[in-house]
């Protein structure tokens, strides 16, 4: 859970922490966007947080960090990468999801080739044709096809 998720439960604004706690409301706003971590905060700002929601300050410090990378900006979890894609590359993906199963299980997929390039293809089509963008397609290709980027592609 993140400081936003713990606000957002006790139907409580970033101004109004903001004014509870004494805190700074550009503080508190970088906290909930993730800008500053709470690692990074003061013990007296963690207290001051944790005194106005009612928490102790460990609660307070096992918030979690972000659901945004510090660095891009971009969601931490990357499921967005999945929306809005096309019916074939859909259809693709839960074949080779099958398909993963049961060779991870073990056994042997007399079809996991045929899937496994098919996928391939689809997304390499579905790239081309800027139906999804190419972080789309790499974030597919490393999860469905185990396929790892190299930095001269």
């Amino acid at each position: 859970m993140t400081l936003q998720n713990l606000l957002d439960l006790e139907n409580i604004t970033k101004y109004q922490l903001s004014k509870v706690s004494g805190i700074p409301k550009t503080t508190v706003i970088d906290i909930c966007s993730g800008k500053t971590t709470i690692e990074k905060c003061n013990a007296k700002t963690i207290q001051q947080i944790a005194r106005a929601l009612n928490r102790s300050m460990e609660e307070i410090m096992r918030l979690d960090n972000s659901e945004y990378h510090p660095d891009t900006g971009m969601p931490i979890n990357e499921a967005h990468y999945e929306c809005g894609l096309p019916k074939d590359l859909k259809n693709s993906i839960n074949n080779m999801k099958k398909s993963w199963e049961i060779v991870d299980s073990g056994k042997n997929d007399i079809h996991w080739d045929l899937y496994w390039c098919e996928l391939n293809a689809d997304i390499n089509y579905a790239e081309v044709e800027n139906l999804i963008s190419s972080e789309q397609a790499w974030y597919l290709r490393s999860k469905y096809l185990r396929m790892k980027k190299e930095d001269n592609v």
